[in-house]
């Protein structure tokens, strides 16, 4: 593994936790997590400018990188490529949300000739998309029952039942702030283990 000479020493450090990382230490993985979670937080909270989007994407993109850190290459900093993949990761995520509005094209206008048709996006799912959501869940499933039931609970209610923060908060008799602090932790926990299995994050 050629390394790039011009790193700097944080980079270096990040590289040695890469190469061992690699290996299948947890505690390199968590530690890498730990250096740029809040960096990337705040990166993603700025694009998205929602609390709860920023953390799940956070998520993702660790869980990406982590999934694919065998493709990383040392002739730029870890930190580069992780901040890239978060982006990119965001940019598909902002795309697909603006696909899923409504969106009318062209205006009111006597030209007939130049007027625009009105595009609506056909809701009904794609049977293939479906299949393979199903079979994420399932497997999702199987994943999440090795989480403490307290984590356990927080992620079916979150991803299955989809149910917003404060939903949670209600149904659990519990704070908010506690709920979200308790709800990243489980995500953290949950992609510790779909990193070491077949399933992709996103």
């Amino acid at each position: 593994m050629e390394v790039n000479p011009n790193l700097s020493d944080k980079a270096k450090y990040d590289l040695d936790l890469v190469e061992v990382a690699v290996k299948g230490d947890q505690k390199a993985y968590a530690e890498l997590m730990g250096r740029y979670r809040d960096a990337i937080y705040f990166m993603l909270l700025k694009m998205v400018n929602n609390k709860s989007d920023a953390e799940d994407l956070t998520i993702e993109a660790f869980g990406k990188a982590f999934k694919n850190i065998h493709q990383y290459s040392p002739n730029y900093a870890f930190s580069t490529w992780l901040f890239k993949i978060a982006s990119n990761n965001c940019i598909d995520f902002l795309r697909k949300k603006r696909n899923n509005i409504v969106s009318i094209d062209g205006g009111i206008s006597d030209d007939k000739e130049n007027d625009q048709p009105i595009h609506l996006k056909d809701e009904t799912p794609d049977p293939e998309e479906n299949l393979i959501k199903q079979q994420k869940k399932i497997l999702m499933r199987t994943v999440v029952k090795k989480l403490k039931p307290r984590y356990r609970i927080l992620i079916e209610l979150r991803y299955f039942k989809e149910f917003s923060y404060e939903e949670i908060a209600e149904e659990l008799d519990l704070p908010l702030g506690t709920v979200k602090a308790q709800l990243f932790r489980a995500r953290e926990l949950l992609f510790n283990t779909l990193k070491n299995s077949d399933i992709k994050l996103g």
